[in-house]
């Protein structure tokens, strides 16, 4: 399947959820359903986007370490801040549900 594909059945799975989600007349058993699906929908796409980057990162920082073994230390960092994007999808998906 292409990325753009993919790309927009994720906005298009996101944009149908928001719209269940805000929706006034649904009762609040199916509310709090949406809930927990808002949530998963969050952490899943934060975590599939954490391992698109870390894998694209990860490759360029071998790449550059086995032509320089100094650069490490340089390009470890970014591939924590890459993992990081998996934490705020927990995160917000933390706050979906208790709030």
């Amino acid at each position: 399947m292409n990325k753009k594909a993919v790309l927009i059945l994720i906005c298009l799975a996101v944009s149908v959820c928001g719209l269940f989600a805000q929706s006034a007349e649904a009762p609040a058993a199916s509310s709090a359903g949406l809930k927990y699906i808002a949530a998963a929908v969050a952490v899943g796409i934060a975590c599939i986007a954490g391992g698109m980057a870390v894998g694209r990162i990860g490759a360029a920082a071998m790449g550059a370490m086995s032509e320089n073994a100094e650069l490490s230390g340089k390009a470890l960092p970014f591939v924590g801040l890459a993992e990081g994007i998996c934490l705020w999808g927990f995160l917000v998906a933390l706050l979906i549900i208790l709030l």
